[in-house]
């Protein structure tokens, strides 16, 4: 069954360009041309990935990933950002929101499909290989069900912050760079800044309490999980 592909681009031209690019690599592409329109279509045809622009005539992207992610129905959906901003604070608050990953215009075709097929995978491959359930103290990580507990009480984190915090946890004692942790998790092909692994880590931190401070920075290197 072709893979479900919905796009929000306000622009006719870019979103026809996405639309038959994608279509052409197989995909079943749905579009919509503003926020409300997108989050209308999201529940009425989920989709097995949205490409969002951030610039939207009613409500901005970063909203609509915020209302997506806090959706139940919508929050698994993954997320490219597409966006003509290449600032460091608008693809940090994006990640930061729960989006899977981001391309900024222009861009290549090529290159957009690739990383569609790329986030697909890794929502496919789901936890394989991600090891057992991590307990640290009050602190377990299930890797099987993506869900994090402070003795009984669930911790709501993002994928990618869930993700930072399996893979150090999972290697307790050793420093990894900002772009070790990047790589591991998202590939070597991902594009990211040090900002944003930096607000992951924060956020990661500041949900976890007094078990942040498990999450070491080593000045100059990178961060590690106290062993």
């Amino acid at each position: 069954m072709k893979k479900a592909i919905l796009i929000v681009e306000d622009d006719d031209d870019i979103r026809e360009l996405v639309s038959h690019s994608l279509s052409r690599e197989g995909f079943r592409v749905s579009e919509a041309s503003a926020g409300a329109e997108a989050l209308d279509s999201a529940k009425s045809d989920t989709p097995d990935l949205i490409i969002l622009d951030l610039m939207l005539p009613d409500i901005d992207g970063l909203e609509v990933c915020k209302r997506l992610k806090a959706d139940v129905s919508s929050k698994t959906i993954p997320i490219i950002m597409l966006t003509a901003k290449s600032e460091d604070t608008d693809i940090v608050v994006g990640l930061e929101l729960g989006a899977d990953d981001y391309i900024t215009k222009p861009f290549s075709p090529r290159v957009l499909a690739a990383r569609v097929k790329a986030v697909l995978r890794r929502k496919a491959k789901g936890t394989e290989g991600k090891g057992e359930t991590i307990v640290v103290e009050d602190l377990v990580i299930d890797p099987s069900k993506y869900e994090v507990r402070l003795g009984q009480r669930p911790v709501e984190l993002t994928r990618g912050e869930f993700e930072v915090l399996r893979f150090l946890a999972s290697r307790r004692g050793l420093v990894f760079s900002r772009y070790q942790i990047v790589d591991a998790i998202h590939g070597e092909e991902y594009i990211v800044t040090d900002r944003a692994v930096d607000v992951q880590i924060s956020g990661l931190r500041k949900k976890l309490g007094n078990y942040g401070k498990y999450i070491e920075t080593v000045r100059g290197v990178g961060y590690r999980f106290r062993g």
